[in-house]
Protein backbone atom coordinates (compact mmCIF):
# COMPACT_ATOMS: atom_id res chain seq x y z
CA UNK A 1 0.00 0.00 0.00
CA UNK A 2 1.42 3.25 -1.02
CA UNK A 3 2.34 5.50 1.83
CA UNK A 4 0.91 9.11 1.36
CA UNK A 5 3.59 12.29 2.45
CA UNK A 6 2.74 15.33 3.38
CA UNK A 7 3.85 17.67 0.82
CA UNK A 8 6.43 20.83 1.56
CA UNK A 9 5.58 24.04 1.31
CA UNK A 10 7.24 24.89 -1.67
CA UNK A 11 7.89 29.25 -1.45
CA UNK A 12 6.56 31.14 -4.56
CA UNK A 13 8.19 33.52 -6.39
CA UNK A 14 6.45 36.83 -6.40
CA UNK A 15 8.09 38.04 -9.80
CA UNK A 16 6.46 36.10 -11.90
CA UNK A 17 3.06 38.11 -11.41
CA UNK A 18 2.52 41.62 -12.15
CA UNK A 19 2.38 44.18 -9.57
CA UNK A 20 -1.04 44.47 -8.78
CA UNK A 21 -1.23 40.67 -7.85
CA UNK A 22 1.69 41.08 -6.05
CA UNK A 23 0.53 44.08 -4.00
CA UNK A 24 -2.53 42.19 -3.19
CA UNK A 25 -0.54 39.05 -2.28
CA UNK A 26 1.16 41.76 0.14
CA UNK A 27 -1.84 43.25 1.65
CA UNK A 28 -3.21 39.96 2.53
CA UNK A 29 0.27 38.34 4.29
CA UNK A 30 0.31 41.77 5.85
CA UNK A 31 -3.31 42.02 7.55
CA UNK A 32 -2.85 38.25 9.01
CA UNK A 33 0.39 39.29 10.62
CA UNK A 34 -1.42 42.11 12.06
CA UNK A 35 -3.96 39.91 13.40
CA UNK A 36 -1.69 37.70 15.04
CA UNK A 37 0.31 40.28 16.47
CA UNK A 38 -3.02 41.94 17.96
CA UNK A 39 -4.19 38.08 19.09
CA UNK A 40 -1.10 37.99 20.99
CA UNK A 41 -1.40 41.52 22.97
CA UNK A 42 -5.15 40.09 23.82
CA UNK A 43 -4.20 36.92 24.65
CA UNK A 44 -1.18 38.26 26.97
CA UNK A 45 -3.45 41.03 28.49
CA UNK A 46 -6.19 38.19 29.77
CA UNK A 47 -3.13 36.48 31.24
CA UNK A 48 -1.80 39.53 33.07
CA UNK A 49 -4.96 40.73 34.25
CA UNK A 50 -6.47 37.54 35.17
CA UNK A 51 -3.50 36.77 36.94
CA UNK A 52 -3.94 39.80 38.89
CA UNK A 53 -7.25 39.20 39.77
CA UNK A 54 -6.07 35.74 41.11
CA UNK A 55 -3.90 37.93 43.67
CA UNK A 56 -6.73 39.92 44.35
CA UNK A 57 -8.38 36.71 46.06
CA UNK A 58 -6.28 35.37 47.24
CA UNK A 59 -5.30 38.71 49.55
CA UNK A 60 -9.02 38.81 50.20
CA UNK A 61 -9.24 34.92 50.82
CA UNK A 62 -6.26 35.13 53.54
CA UNK A 63 -7.23 38.40 55.12
CA UNK A 64 -10.09 36.15 56.20
CA UNK A 65 -8.05 33.40 58.43
CA UNK A 66 -7.37 33.90 62.30
CA UNK A 67 -4.04 33.19 61.88
CA UNK A 68 -2.99 34.75 58.56
CA UNK A 69 0.81 33.36 57.79
CA UNK A 70 -0.17 30.03 58.77
CA UNK A 71 -3.76 30.68 57.25
CA UNK A 72 -2.17 31.83 53.74
CA UNK A 73 0.45 28.71 53.82
CA UNK A 74 -2.80 26.24 53.96
CA UNK A 75 -4.57 28.18 51.09
CA UNK A 76 -1.93 28.73 48.56
CA UNK A 77 -0.76 25.17 49.11
CA UNK A 78 -4.63 23.63 48.81
CA UNK A 79 -5.50 25.98 45.92
CA UNK A 80 -1.99 25.12 43.98
CA UNK A 81 -3.43 21.18 44.49
CA UNK A 82 -6.67 22.14 43.26
CA UNK A 83 -5.71 23.80 39.85
CA UNK A 84 -2.81 21.49 39.44
CA UNK A 85 -4.99 18.67 39.15
CA UNK A 86 -7.57 20.23 36.87
CA UNK A 87 -5.28 22.59 34.59
CA UNK A 88 -1.93 20.82 34.43
CA UNK A 89 1.25 23.11 35.53
CA UNK A 90 1.91 26.98 35.85
CA UNK A 91 -0.01 26.70 39.32
CA UNK A 92 2.75 25.92 41.89
CA UNK A 93 2.66 27.63 45.25
CA UNK A 94 5.65 29.74 44.47
CA UNK A 95 3.59 30.89 41.01
CA UNK A 96 0.69 32.12 43.14
CA UNK A 97 2.90 33.80 45.46
CA UNK A 98 3.77 35.67 42.21
CA UNK A 99 0.25 36.46 41.63
CA UNK A 100 -0.14 37.30 45.11
CA UNK A 101 2.96 39.81 45.28
CA UNK A 102 2.15 41.29 41.71
CA UNK A 103 -1.55 42.38 43.10
CA UNK A 104 -0.01 44.17 45.96
CA UNK A 105 2.35 45.94 43.81
CA UNK A 106 -0.16 47.16 41.65
CA UNK A 107 -3.22 47.27 43.35
CA UNK A 108 -3.07 51.03 44.36
CA UNK A 109 -2.94 52.73 40.59
CA UNK A 110 -5.95 50.10 39.48
CA UNK A 111 -8.29 51.56 41.83
CA UNK A 112 -11.14 53.44 39.96
CA UNK A 113 -10.47 52.11 36.16
CA UNK A 114 -11.06 49.14 34.22
CA UNK A 115 -8.15 46.89 34.67
CA UNK A 116 -7.74 46.67 30.82
CA UNK A 117 -6.49 49.78 30.74
CA UNK A 118 -4.33 49.42 33.18
CA UNK A 119 -2.13 46.89 31.65
CA UNK A 120 -0.47 48.17 28.78
CA UNK A 121 -0.86 45.06 25.94
CA UNK A 122 2.87 44.98 25.18
CA UNK A 123 4.82 44.57 28.49
CA UNK A 124 4.06 40.70 28.85
CA UNK A 125 3.73 38.30 32.37
CA UNK A 126 7.31 37.92 31.76
CA UNK A 127 7.73 41.65 32.07
CA UNK A 128 5.86 41.94 35.23
CA UNK A 129 7.65 39.35 37.07
CA UNK A 130 10.81 41.59 37.05
CA UNK A 131 9.16 44.81 37.05
CA UNK A 132 7.44 44.38 40.60
CA UNK A 133 10.70 43.62 41.79
CA UNK A 134 12.11 47.07 41.62
CA UNK A 135 11.08 48.85 44.60
CA UNK A 136 11.02 52.60 43.77
CA UNK A 137 7.80 53.06 42.17
CA UNK A 138 9.09 55.78 39.95
CA UNK A 139 11.82 53.91 37.98
CA UNK A 140 9.53 50.92 37.84
CA UNK A 141 6.69 53.24 36.27
CA UNK A 142 9.30 54.41 33.48
CA UNK A 143 10.79 51.12 32.51
CA UNK A 144 6.87 50.27 31.98
CA UNK A 145 6.43 53.43 29.56
CA UNK A 146 9.50 52.21 28.03
CA UNK A 147 9.15 48.26 27.33
CA UNK A 148 5.53 49.55 25.73
CA UNK A 149 6.77 52.77 23.73
CA UNK A 150 9.89 50.69 22.26
CA UNK A 151 8.71 46.87 21.88
CA UNK A 152 11.68 46.30 24.31
CA UNK A 153 11.88 42.06 24.51
CA UNK A 154 12.37 40.85 27.98
CA UNK A 155 15.84 40.44 27.03
CA UNK A 156 16.47 43.93 26.04
CA UNK A 157 14.66 45.13 28.89
CA UNK A 158 16.90 43.48 31.38
CA UNK A 159 19.64 44.62 29.42
CA UNK A 160 18.88 48.27 30.10
CA UNK A 161 17.67 47.46 33.44
CA UNK A 162 20.84 45.76 34.38
CA UNK A 163 22.77 48.89 32.53
CA UNK A 164 20.83 51.29 35.02
CA UNK A 165 18.97 53.35 31.91
CA UNK A 166 17.18 54.93 34.85
CA UNK A 167 19.46 56.24 37.00
CA UNK A 168 22.03 57.65 34.12
CA UNK A 169 19.32 59.11 32.78
CA UNK A 170 18.55 61.10 35.69
CA UNK A 171 22.05 62.07 36.98
CA UNK A 172 21.99 64.14 34.12
CA UNK A 173 18.77 65.76 35.10
CA UNK A 174 16.87 67.90 37.26
CA UNK A 175 13.83 67.10 40.15
CA UNK A 176 11.45 68.13 37.21
CA UNK A 177 13.37 66.13 34.20
CA UNK A 178 13.17 62.68 36.25
CA UNK A 179 9.99 63.13 37.93
CA UNK A 180 8.94 63.52 33.80
CA UNK A 181 10.58 60.24 33.20
CA UNK A 182 8.48 58.24 35.79
CA UNK A 183 5.32 59.91 34.55
CA UNK A 184 6.13 59.64 30.66
CA UNK A 185 9.26 57.91 29.93
CA UNK A 186 12.28 58.88 27.97
CA UNK A 187 11.01 62.01 25.78
CA UNK A 188 13.31 63.54 23.20
CA UNK A 189 12.68 66.90 23.00
CA UNK A 190 16.23 68.54 23.25
CA UNK A 191 19.65 67.23 22.36
CA UNK A 192 20.36 67.27 26.15
CA UNK A 193 18.26 64.54 26.15
CA UNK A 194 19.34 61.99 23.94
CA UNK A 195 23.08 62.46 26.58
CA UNK A 196 23.62 59.71 29.18
CA UNK A 197 26.87 59.41 31.13
CA UNK A 198 28.58 57.45 31.19
CA UNK A 199 27.50 54.78 28.17
CA UNK A 200 27.68 51.25 28.60
CA UNK A 201 29.16 49.36 26.06
CA UNK A 202 29.90 46.22 28.11
CA UNK A 203 28.60 44.11 25.09
CA UNK A 204 31.78 45.09 23.24
CA UNK A 205 33.36 42.13 25.46
CA UNK A 206 36.39 44.75 26.08
CA UNK A 207 37.89 44.81 29.88
CA UNK A 208 37.40 47.58 31.63
CA UNK A 209 41.13 48.64 31.79
CA UNK A 210 42.50 46.39 29.00
CA UNK A 211 44.89 48.00 26.27
CA UNK A 212 43.16 48.73 23.22
CA UNK A 213 43.03 50.92 20.21
CA UNK A 214 40.35 52.82 19.34
CA UNK A 215 40.16 50.99 15.86
CA UNK A 216 39.61 48.14 18.50
CA UNK A 217 36.55 49.59 20.03
CA UNK A 218 34.80 51.16 16.61
CA UNK A 219 34.94 47.85 15.43
CA UNK A 220 33.34 46.57 18.35
CA UNK A 221 30.50 49.01 18.32
CA UNK A 222 30.44 47.99 14.28
CA UNK A 223 30.00 44.23 15.33
CA UNK A 224 27.21 44.95 17.40
CA UNK A 225 25.55 47.71 16.17
CA UNK A 226 22.09 46.83 17.10
CA UNK A 227 22.77 46.98 20.34
CA UNK A 228 24.92 50.58 20.31
CA UNK A 229 21.15 51.55 18.74
CA UNK A 230 19.67 50.34 21.80
CA UNK A 231 22.31 52.11 23.86
CA UNK A 232 22.04 55.50 22.00
CA UNK A 233 18.29 55.53 22.81
CA UNK A 234 15.61 56.45 20.89
CA UNK A 235 15.60 57.63 17.16
CA UNK A 236 19.22 56.81 15.99
CA UNK A 237 19.49 55.44 12.55
CA UNK A 238 23.39 54.54 11.57
CA UNK A 239 24.30 56.48 8.42
CA UNK A 240 28.69 55.21 8.47
CA UNK A 241 32.01 55.13 9.85
CA UNK A 242 35.21 56.71 8.86
CA UNK A 243 33.24 59.53 7.24
CA UNK A 244 35.81 61.47 5.30
CA UNK A 245 35.23 65.13 4.46
CA UNK A 246 38.09 67.73 3.05
CA UNK A 247 38.49 71.07 3.75
CA UNK A 248 41.15 73.59 2.46
CA UNK A 249 43.43 70.17 1.21
CA UNK A 250 43.31 68.29 4.11
CA UNK A 251 41.24 65.07 5.14
CA UNK A 252 39.15 64.65 8.40
CA UNK A 253 37.25 61.80 9.62
CA UNK A 254 34.61 61.42 11.78
CA UNK A 255 34.03 57.92 13.45
CA UNK A 256 30.75 57.34 13.19
CA UNK A 257 28.06 59.12 11.91
CA UNK A 258 24.14 58.42 13.22
CA UNK A 259 20.65 60.99 12.35
CA UNK A 260 18.33 61.15 14.90
CA UNK A 261 15.11 60.75 13.23
CA UNK A 262 13.14 63.12 16.25
CA UNK A 263 15.55 65.73 16.69
CA UNK A 264 16.15 65.61 12.82
CA UNK A 265 19.21 65.90 12.58
CA UNK A 266 22.99 64.34 12.48
CA UNK A 267 24.60 63.05 15.64
CA UNK A 268 28.42 62.69 15.10
CA UNK A 269 30.49 60.31 17.44
CA UNK A 270 34.49 60.47 18.31
CA UNK A 271 35.62 57.73 20.09
CA UNK A 272 38.40 58.43 22.77
CA UNK A 273 40.21 55.71 25.09
CA UNK A 274 42.65 57.42 27.16
CA UNK A 275 41.69 60.52 28.96
CA UNK A 276 39.80 63.90 27.49
CA UNK A 277 41.58 66.58 25.81
CA UNK A 278 40.99 70.38 25.47
CA UNK A 279 42.13 69.22 21.37
CA UNK A 280 39.35 66.49 21.23
CA UNK A 281 36.63 69.13 22.18
CA UNK A 282 38.02 71.70 19.58
CA UNK A 283 37.90 68.96 16.89
CA UNK A 284 34.63 67.79 17.74
CA UNK A 285 33.71 71.75 17.31
CA UNK A 286 35.11 71.83 13.84
CA UNK A 287 33.07 68.56 13.10
CA UNK A 288 29.96 69.81 13.87
CA UNK A 289 30.34 73.23 12.12
CA UNK A 290 31.45 71.56 8.92
CA UNK A 291 28.43 69.44 9.15
CA UNK A 292 26.21 72.41 9.60
CA UNK A 293 27.30 74.51 6.78
CA UNK A 294 28.23 71.81 4.62
CA UNK A 295 26.31 68.38 4.91
CA UNK A 296 22.59 69.72 6.81
CA UNK A 297 19.91 70.48 4.77
CA UNK A 298 18.12 73.75 5.98
CA UNK A 299 15.29 72.56 7.36
CA UNK A 300 17.00 69.88 9.37
CA UNK A 301 18.54 71.05 12.72
CA UNK A 302 21.98 71.80 13.75
CA UNK A 303 24.12 68.83 14.33
CA UNK A 304 24.72 67.28 17.77
CA UNK A 305 28.44 66.08 18.72
CA UNK A 306 29.28 63.29 21.57
CA UNK A 307 32.83 62.78 22.53
CA UNK A 308 33.05 59.62 24.01
CA UNK A 309 35.95 58.86 26.44
CA UNK A 310 37.07 56.21 29.19
CA UNK A 311 38.11 59.30 31.06
CA UNK A 312 37.08 62.92 31.77
CA UNK A 313 37.44 65.71 33.91
CA UNK A 314 33.97 67.78 33.95
CA UNK A 315 35.75 71.04 35.03
CA UNK A 316 37.70 70.90 32.08
CA UNK A 317 34.54 70.22 29.85
CA UNK A 318 32.62 72.90 31.23
CA UNK A 319 35.55 75.38 30.74
CA UNK A 320 35.76 74.55 27.45
CA UNK A 321 32.46 74.87 26.39
CA UNK A 322 30.05 77.41 25.84
CA UNK A 323 27.93 78.25 28.92
CA UNK A 324 24.97 77.78 26.91
CA UNK A 325 26.24 75.06 24.85
CA UNK A 326 23.61 72.69 23.37
CA UNK A 327 24.93 70.51 21.15
CA UNK A 328 28.32 69.24 21.84
CA UNK A 329 29.12 66.58 24.99
CA UNK A 330 31.69 64.61 26.65
CA UNK A 331 30.72 61.44 28.30
CA UNK A 332 32.55 58.81 29.10
CA UNK A 333 31.82 55.01 28.61
CA UNK A 334 32.11 51.73 30.15
CA UNK A 335 32.79 48.41 28.88
CA UNK A 336 31.60 46.32 32.08
CA UNK A 337 28.22 47.38 34.01
CA UNK A 338 28.06 49.63 36.38
CA UNK A 339 26.91 49.57 39.98
CA UNK A 340 23.67 49.84 40.27
CA UNK A 341 24.20 50.42 44.27
CA UNK A 342 26.51 53.41 43.15
CA UNK A 343 24.52 55.12 41.00
CA UNK A 344 21.29 54.77 43.23
CA UNK A 345 23.78 56.93 45.84
CA UNK A 346 24.77 59.89 43.78
CA UNK A 347 21.51 60.21 42.63
CA UNK A 348 20.23 60.29 46.23
CA UNK A 349 22.68 62.40 47.09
Amino acid sequence: MAKHTKKSLQPINIKLYGSNESDFFRSIAELIQYAKRNLEKQVNTTMVVTYFEIGRRIIEKEQQGAKRAQYGRKILQGLSDYLTAQLGKGYSVDNLKLMRRFYVVYAARAIGESLITQFNPAVSWTHYLHLMRITNCEERSFYEIEIASNGWSFREFQRQYDSSLYERLALSRDKKKVRQLATKGHIINTPQDLFKDPYVLEFTGLPEKAEYTENDLEQRLIDHLQKFLLELGKGFAFMGRQIRFTYEDESFFVDLVFYNRLLKCFVLIDLKIGKLKHQDIGQMQMYVNYYDRKVKLPDENPTIGIVLCRDKKDAMVEMMLPEKNRRIFAGKYKTVLPSKDELKRLLEE
